[in-house]
């Protein structure tokens, strides 16, 4: 079990690169272009991602947005860049797919209170006086 892993783990870049000579080679574009721009691309989605991590991180500490949504799409993102990264088409391509799943669309993840009485999911404030009794 351990070498088929083992083989499966360094056959994939091997494989990846050689369709990345042919595909090279077919198009016309130089091979170090492709990786040069994918690796560009890899690192300017993981920098971007660190950023925008930490504000969606504070925002789902105070509330204001579900917590496994914004971690499932940080994970993602992470997740394709680090493909971006690995030398070859074939990870590119899946980074791409991985990209373009559509994971944040649809219905919330996050519980909502069934007595909240807005169903519009939409937050308001509720206008009270207050007075204390002793």
């Amino acid at each position: 079990m351990r070498v088929a892993s083992l083989l499966i783990v360094l056959g994939f870049p091997v494989l990846d690169l050689y369709a990345t000579v042919r595909f090279a080679r077919w198009t016309g574009v130089p091979t170090y272009a492709w990786l040069g721009l994918a690796a560009i691309a890899g690192l300017y989605l993981l920098r971007n991602e660190r950023i925008a991590f930490r504000a969606s991180t504070v925002a789902a500490m105070h509330g204001g947005q579900p917590r496994l949504r914004g971690l499932l799409d940080s994970g993602r993102k992470v997740l394709a860049g680090m493909l971006f990264l690995l030398p070859g088409i074939l990870s590119d391509v899946m980074a791409l797919v991985l990209l373009a799943l559509p994971l944040n669309v649809g219905r919330d993840i996050a519980p909502h209170a069934a007595a909240a009485g807005n169903s519009g999911g939409s937050r308001q404030a509720i206008d009270g006086d207050f007075r204390r009794l002793d």
